[in-house]
C-alpha cells in the first residue's frame, strides 16, 4: 500500500516570492508523496523577481 501524500500549505504575506518558493522545493524534493499550495493573507498578483531569478539558478 502506497504512503498518503502529505498536503502542505506554504502561506506568507505576499505570496510573491518565500512561499512561492517554499512550494516549489517542496514539489521538487517531494514529489509525488507530496502535495503542496502556495497563498498570501494580501496577494500582491505579481511574482518577484529576484525569486524567479533565484529559483532559475537551482532550475
Amino acid at each position: 500500500m502506497p504512503a498518503p501524500v502529505k498536503r502542505v500549505l506554504l502561506v506568507c504575506v505576499e505570496n510573491s516570492h518565500r512561499s512561492q518558493m517554499a512550494e516549489a522545493f517542496a514539489r521538487l524534493l517531494g514529489g509525488a508523496a507530496v502535495e503542496a499550495c502556495s497563498a498570501g493573507s494580501r496577494p500582491s498578483g505579481v511574482a518577484n523577481p529576484l525569486a524567479i531569478a533565484a529559483m532559475a539558478e537551482v532550475g
